[in-house]
């Protein structure tokens, strides 16, 4: 079986090149060519046939060229007419001569392509040295090391060892591979030498690990932030975090700590470079995990309402199998506690000996007692958070044993129990902060008007209560059960009542108090009224709990009412699946601690969200998610799988979960029999209208499978993903992490131009205004209040304006740069800087402050293509920095806009009361109103957001400048009052602010 030989240094990029292949020709006029190329055997030049042109003009030679682009980013492609049926991973230009022409290629695949990129960048970086580079891979830092090692592990010092020790030398230094793998490489290479033995030399050694342990996409990586070497020094390493991984604040000795800590060469370590397989291990280092680690403790803010936060909930807690015939079980409680769980259910019915039960109604022989099961709970109820407990307790027990719970209760849990009566002159509930460490009893309440020991009260059970609704002689009456004071007085904050309707609810219900919902009733709900929903929540706490036609104890789907602003939405922790992967992931972030605070149009008192929005949410700036699956790793074969053999064909789907308008799917293609490292290579963008809300989830499934499909999966919200190359450490179907398996994959995330609608980039400047959509204001037919609002309609076309204005600047100046939208600030300034340097190392334009922004000006006369560039860079400055000065004048009016609307809220139903708008009109109004309030606030932050990445790009312009040496005079005076000039704005910002204030 040999094996496909893999890319690991620049002579196999070479190798491939002058064996030739066949790339696709792409010209302006919309036409594409198939044509061979080849590199000349002297390294000199590229030649392609079949041409009309004679063999000598059929070719570019090295020395001409000037830049090699990866992806479809020259004007050639960005306007050739069949630009979207090319790959962007496939595509790539070879830009050369003195006017930057192009010449403009699509390999058959993203591997071809890369080598293509990596050979010629290579030859490039050499031409202007002796070619005797190309004399094998003895020498390389990575040889040197490898040959250390095997000179270590060879006792005898004869340069050769046994296959045995070889095999246990290379699972040591990589323990993922399969030992039977290793066997085969070395058969592989024996017999290309035609020799048969167990013993290695240490020539084959070396060889056979490279072909195991080099992943070709991350040799490509490395060549490429290395500027063609192949190891990465501090320098490489520090530009690669700052303008790949979006790290700030880093510095050299940060990026020399990194290079001690993985490195496996001692050279290197002293050296201060990472040869391939130190970059192999730091990205798959926790440091590289795609998770962000401020997401991995408590970072928001816990001093809001309760009911502004997504509360972790289970459904059946004390189930560890299906609620028809499941036993009742302790570990249920257990195992939600250390995931995080917030809120759990204690359906407790009388037991024998005056013991109250927890017991499945199914299977009433197989039950556990309620003392041990607070016990646990005691003993478990603050481990993986400090933060409130929610006791649902379904009580179905006669007065002596309810009584006897008390007791159990207060003797377990002391002090914790949350006995606080709530003060009518709030509004609101407490917060999670104010609430830390308590345990919070809900459940059914005597009237607080009566002092009796003991009264009826309308039956929690729920699941019961569905049945009878669902029954042929169902009346509407609920029944009734008897509740003594003692049980009622633990329940303070989170009275169970019945909910009625909306109007009702928002008349009489006090914030105490809480409603249960089955799945089917708030699924009618969500679809009839979603914005009341919303409203609702912004009070009330809404628990929303399975069908009782769940029998398999399968989930409901909790981003459906997680977008209504339901906060308790109770799962079946014991059900692994897709639904459970939502919930598991949702509640990853904010450190684990089972509250999430909800975005702020489903918190703020007046603001309009419907949880069924097909578009853009108005004063919420849509942004674009791009992803890329570069590639697979030590992919197991699932595990309910009858296929023959231990091959798989694995692909990669990416669901996209939030509001209906962010729901998408997108999938790779298949990669034939390959477990140990598929590479994809392909690159998809998905629209997030409302980023706060969303979630990515991962999936990897075999497309050759008997029985079983699945093979991993990662879900991840949206907020907590972190920019650049990282690794996804993919879960198996029952949630655990599994040992080295993951997704090699690249982020980035970029504003949408154009209101959301995604423009061909390059006439998103020319474009302009005319395509532009506008956030529209509505008419709420009242003439005082739509006055005021017409006057924030011109702050607002403003705003919107100016922000456009500055990202198109800036995408034009990634596009003349030949980069894509999704490459960041700095890596455009150092692309730019590289063109604006003379052969001779001299600049052609120098860094000049212009009232503390940084301008270029042109030494002496410059080509046209230079001229075009500083055009774009102009352009990009005078956006910024017009934004930068407009920014707090135009939020002013829009502030003030919002003020002034403000004051007429309470007053709005009278208003329209006597203007004759009723019922359907006057919501309709009300409506409109909360609208406007919410384009308002939105379109204000956002621009405040603006003028802060505008001020913090002018920051790294400047210090990217003077780091490329775009810079007349890089004296330390020079270097001084650049500093000042940069902290001018910033202090000129602050002082504006504080004077505000």
């Amino acid at each position: 079986m040999p094996s496909e030989k893999k890319i690991s240094s620049a002579n196999d990029c070479i190798s491939f090149m002058q064996a030739g292949c066949e790339l696709k020709k792409v010209r302006p006029n919309s036409r594409i060519y198939n044509r061979f190329f080849t590199l000349d055997t002297d390294l000199q030049a590229l030649r392609w046939e079949p041409s009309k042109k004679d063999l000598e003009k059929a070719k570019l030679d090295i020395s001409a060229i000037k830049e090699i682009r990866l992806g479809k980013n020259t004007e050639t492609f960005r306007n050739n007419g069949l630009a979207d049926q090319i790959c962007e991973d496939c595509a790539f230009s070879i830009l050369h001569g003195e006017n930057y022409e192009s010449l403009d290629l699509v390999a058959n695949s993203a591997d071809v392509a890369n080598i293509w990129v990596s050979g010629l960048r290579y030859l490039v970086s050499r031409s202007k040295q002796p070619l005797d580079f190309v004399e094998g891979n003895q020498n390389t830092p990575r040889f040197m090391w490898l040959k250390t090692v095997f000179k270590a592990a060879d006792i005898d010092g004869n340069g050769i060892m046994l296959e045995d020790t070889s095999v246990e030398l290379i699972k040591q230094l990589n323990p993922t591979l399969k030992e039977s793998k290793i066997r085969l490489k070395f058969k592989e290479i024996q017999k290309s030498k035609e020799k048969l033995t167990t013993r290695v030399t240490e020539e084959e050694f070396c060889e056979a690990f490279c072909e195991l342990c080099t992943r070709p996409e991350v040799y490509f990586l490395l060549v490429q932030i290395s500027k063609n070497k192949e190891y990465l020094d501090a320098n490489d390493l520090m530009l690669f975090l700052e303008a790949e991984q979006g790290v700030a604040h880093i510095t050299e000795d940060m990026c020399l700590d990194i290079i001690r800590r993985y490195e496996l060469s001692e050279e290197g370590r002293q050296k201060g470079f990472l040869a391939i397989d130190g970059f192999t291990q730091y990205l798959l280092s926790p440091e590289c995990d795609i998770f962000d680690p401020e997401q991995k403790k408590v970072a928001q803010d816990m001093t809001q309402p309760l009911s502004h936060y997504y509360i972790n909930a289970s459904h059946n807690t004390y189930l560890i199998e299906d609620q028809f015939r499941g036993p009742a079980d302790i570990n249920g409680y257990v195992r939600a506690l250390k995931m995080g769980c917030r809120s759990i259910e204690l359906d407790v019915s009388d037991g024998s000996d005056s013991e109250p039960i927890l017991c499945n109604r199914n299977n009433t022989t197989a039950h556990v007692s309620f003392r041990s099961v607070i016990e646990v709970i005691h003993k478990f109820a603050f481990v993986a958070s400090e933060y409130p407990l929610i006791l649902c307790l379904g009580n179905h027990c006669s007065l002596p044993q309810q009584k006897v719970m008390v007791q159990q209760m207060k003797k377990v849990f002391g002090s914790k129990l949350y006995t606080e009566a709530p003060l009518p002159s709030e509004s609101y509930l407490p917060s999670p902060e104010r609430l830390k460490r308590m345990i919070i009893v809900k459940g059914k309440k005597l009237p607080s008007d009566s002092d009796v020991l003991e009264g009826e009260v309308t039956d929690e059970d729920e699941e019961a209560e569905m049945s009878r609704r669902m029954s042929v002689d169902y009346n509407g009456e609920q029944k009734q059960i008897w509740l003594c004071k003692e049980l009622s007085d633990l329940v303070t904050i989170c009275k169970s009542v019945q909910y009625r309707d909306f109007e009702l609810s928002m008349k009489s219900q006090n914030y105490w108090e809480i409603c249960s919902f089955s799945e089917t009733e708030a699924s009618r709900i969500a679809n009839e009224y979603p914005e009341d929903f919303v409203n609702y929540n912004k009070k009330f706490l809404s628990r929303i709990y399975p069908s009782a036609m769940r029998i398999d104890s399968s989930n409901l789907n909790p981003q459906d009412y997680w977008n209504c602003g339901c906060q308790i939405v109770a799962m079946n922790f014991q059900t692994p699946g897709p639904m459970m992967d939502l919930h598991t992931g949702w509640f990853l972030q904010n450190g684990g601690c089972g509250y999430v605070l909800r975005p702020s149009i489903m918190r703020d008192e007046v603001s309009y969200f419907s949880a069924n929005t097909k578009g853009i949410v108005p004063g919420v700036s849509p942004l674009a998610l791009h992803i890329k699956i570069i590639s697979g790793q030590n992919f197991p074969k699932p595990k309910g799988a009858c296929a023959k053999g231990d091959v798989i064909d694995p692909y990669v789907c990416i669901e996209i979960h939030g509001i209906p308008a962010d729901c998408s799917e997108q999938r790779t293609k298949t990669v034939q029999q390959n477990s140990d490292n598929p590479i994809f290579d392909e690159t998809f963008e998905f629209q997030v209208n409302l980023p706060e809300l969303a979630m990515i989830r991962f999936v990897v499934l075999d497309d050759d499978y008997i029985g079983d499909e699945f093979i991993g999966q990662y879900t991840i919200p949206f907020e907590c993903l972190q920019p650049g190359y990282r690794h996804v450490p993919l879960r198996s179907f029952v949630g655990d992490i599994m040992e080295h398996v993951t997704l090699f994959v690249h982020i980035a995330i970029t504003n949408r131009s154009g209101g959301g609608k995604a423009q061909k980039r390059s006439l998103s400047v020319r474009m302009g205004k005319k395509v532009r959509e506008y956030t529209m204001l509505r008419n709420i037919g009242l003439k005082t209040i739509d006055d005021i609002f017409k006057i924030a309609v011109h702050p607002l076309r403003e705003a919107i304006d100016m922000r456009e204005n500055m990202q198109n600047a800036i995408v034009s100046v990634k596009e003349l740069c030949g980069l894509p939208p999704i490459a960041s600030l700095k890596q455009s300034l150092l692309t730019l800087s590289s063109r604006l340097i003379t052969s001779d190392n001299t600049p052609s334009v120098s860094l000049v402050m212009k009232d503390s922004f940084p301008y270029l000006e042109p030494l002496g006369a410059i080509p046209d293509v230079q001229k075009k560039m500083l055009a774009a860079y102009d352009l990009m400055i005078q956006e910024s920095r017009f934004l930068i000065e407009m920014a707090d004048t135009i939020q002013e009016k829009i502030v003030q806009c919002q003020k002034a609307g403000m004051e007429f809220h309470e007053e709005l139903h009278n208003l329209g009361a006597k203007e004759g708008l009723k019922g359907r009109k006057l919501n309709k109004a009300t409506e409109s109103f909360a609208w406007n309030i919410t384009v308002l606030k939105g379109q204000g932050d956002l621009l405040k957001n603006a003028k802060n990445e505008a001020i913090e790009n002018m920051k790294q312009i400047q210090l990217a400048c003077l780091s490329c040496g775009l810079s007349k005079a890089p004296s330390s005076a020079a270097e001084a009052k650049s500093k000042r000039s940069l902290e001018a704005i910033e202090e000129k910002e602050s002082g504006e602010e504080n004077g505000k204030l």
